[in-house]
């Protein structure tokens, strides 16, 4: 990692130096991993406030003595991975990377309603049911696109488990939510970060300006939560180190640069991120739905591009899994939900959240992908990089840590 020294002034960096990445970005991951992960960052601010009973899994309260503002910042699409592409356009970013980051596990599957609910509560996806982008409504042949999430089903059941926000407005703890305007009172929200005051903000200038006066705003502790989506969707959209990714990335440094100049002296800044992001080639593209063997015995699919949930007809998961363990070859590993749960993917899981997971799990290696070109919305098909698999590029994001 290179770059100029982290700004000066108003803020200091708080780290052990530079973080080794844990492997190779196509890597597999296993389900177990040592060090840090995304569902440890909250509870790790709370301990930091001082929340009775908190724990503190990231070991940041002896760094940040003193603190009573936190504000966490959440960068769609930052992967660890990521880092040194963005870092020429990203000077502030890239110094702050090689100087207090470190890598977190984002957990599996590696996909922004996931990650975010798992950031929200601290817990696994299992337990917290979000799992995955789309899954099945267990009962129903419905598929749940969890960013279309409304009111249906109830936010409150289909995600029980109580957020760290609403555990550290319990403690007093002035608790806000710095996100885009349309996502105010949207099921993900409410799944993620019930507890908290919504501030709608789009754009940098918006979101630094909006999650400054919310850090400054009392004079007690005080947690602030903010969400920025644009590298995330300019990655979908152009492919990671594209022009608009570029752009995009400049954007966050400015954003973080605004952030950190701008804490107040008893304040520290959080950054994180809920995935990365590969470029898939049009070589490595699979699709389900034009292709007879992949949609033998299945009922519904679910879940996306790299990393699949099949719902099939009684008694065919051994033939689905022979079918399409056969058609991907190496491009793919094919186990059943019963594997993927035993061997711990999602953490415990549930009786209740099962259903949600696929009887068939798929999940791409490299940078191979499985479309459903006529099932799906025609722009998914559409995209230049993707996530939600187990590569180290997909699950690995950063945590960086600067206190004011």
């Amino acid at each position: 990692m290179t770059g100029p020294v982290p700004p000066t002034g108003a803020a200091s960096p708080v780290g052990t130096g530079p973080a080794a990445a844990i492997d190779g970005p196509l890597a597999i991951l296993g389900p177990d991993h040592a060090g840090g992960r995304l569902a440890d960052v909250l509870p790790s601010a709370l301990a930091v406030l001082g929340v009775p009973g908190a724990a503190d899994p990231l070991g940041l309260a002896p760094a940040l003595a003193g603190v009573r503002r936190i504000a966490v910042l959440l960068v769609d699409g930052l992967g660890w991975y990521q880092l040194p592409t963005a870092a020429p356009y990203a000077p502030t970013l890239a110094g702050l990377a090689a100087t207090v980051g470190r890598p977190l596990i984002a957990g599996f599957p590696s996909t922004t309603p996931t990650s975010l609910v798992t950031l929200g509560t601290g817990v696994a996806p299992g337990a917290h049911g979000v799992l995955g982008f789309t899954v099945r409504v267990p009962g129903t042949d419905r598929v749940l696109t969890h960013t279309d999430w409304a009111a249906d089903p109830s936010p409150l059941r289909w995600q029980p488990v109580p957020t760290q926000l609403e555990r550290a407005r319990a403690a007093g703890v002035a608790v806000t939510v710095v996100s885009r305007p349309e996502f105010g009172g949207s099921g993900l929200t409410l799944a993620a970060n019930r507890g908290g005051d919504f501030r709608g903000a789009a754009g940098v200038d918006a979101v630094a300006a909006t999650m400054l006066a919310a850090l400054a705003a009392g004079p007690g502790p005080t947690l602030v939560s903010g969400y920025h989506p644009d590298l995330d969707r300019h990655g979908h959209l152009g492919g990671v180190d594209s022009t608009p990714w570029r752009v995009a990335a400049s954007e966050v440094d400015a954003l973080l640069a605004r952030l950190v100049d701008g804490l107040p002296p008893d304040a520290a800044l959080l950054v994180t991120a809920d995935h990365g992001q590969l470029n898939v080639p049009a070589t490595h593209r699979f699709d389900l739905d034009t292709d007879p063997r992949l949609r033998a015995s299945v009922r519904l699919v679910a879940g996306e591009a790299r990393v699949r949930y099949l719902h099939v007809v009684p008694g065919a998961v051994d033939d689905v899994v022979a079918a399409w363990s056969e058609v991907l070859g190496a491009a793919a590993r094919v186990r059943t939900r019963d594997e993927m749960v035993a061997d711990g993917w999602f953490g415990p899981v549930p009786e209740e959240h099962l259903g949600r997971i696929g009887d068939v799990v798929v999940s791409c290696n490299d940078t191979y992908a499985v479309l459903a070109t006529r099932t799906e919305r025609p722009m998914a098909s559409r995209l230049v990089a993707y996530h939600g698999s187990d590569s180290a590029a997909e699950l690995t994001v950063p945590l960086l840590v600067v206190r004011g």
